[in-house]
């Protein structure tokens, strides 16, 4: 968000803002010109915990697949892998981790995200699968 919005959020004075963030007090990124706050590091400044806070939900899932040959461990690992660096729906971290065990020809694949990216990320496994 603007240093303007951060400032309305935190009913404190843009300047006040931005002196805060040049005395690193308050994180933010910069965009040409102008400071980027991200919500999360303007909550953590705060110390807020109101109720207009969103709250966050992780998913956990972990997919077994057996009978694994490399080219399908290979096109997994490309496609998750890039969806997990790529632009999140929810905006919200994603992990992707993969394990192969070239012995029993398995894969797991573990992956932690908002519910919403967890569907998304499940549906490009299942695809990877019928393809």
């Amino acid at each position: 968000m603007t240093v303007e919005a951060a400032a309305q959020l935190l009913q404190l004075h843009p300047k006040t803002v931005l002196r805060f963030i040049r005395e690193g007090r308050l994180r933010a990124a910069k965009v040409g010109k102008q400071y980027r706050v991200m919500r999360s590091d303007l909550n953590t400044f705060a110390g807020s915990n109101s109720p207009n806070d969103v709250h966050e939900a992780r998913a956990t899932s972990i997919v077994d697949i057996k009978d694994v040959d490399p080219a399908l461990l290979q096109r997994l690992s490309a496609v998750l892998l890039g969806a997990s660096k790529g632009k999140e729906p929810s905006g919200a971290p994603i992990s992707v981790d993969i394990a192969h065990d070239p012995e029993r020809r398995s894969v797991k694949i573990i992956l932690i995200a908002s519910p919403v990216d967890a569907a998304m990320l499940l549906k490009l496994v299942s695809a990877c699968l019928e393809a």
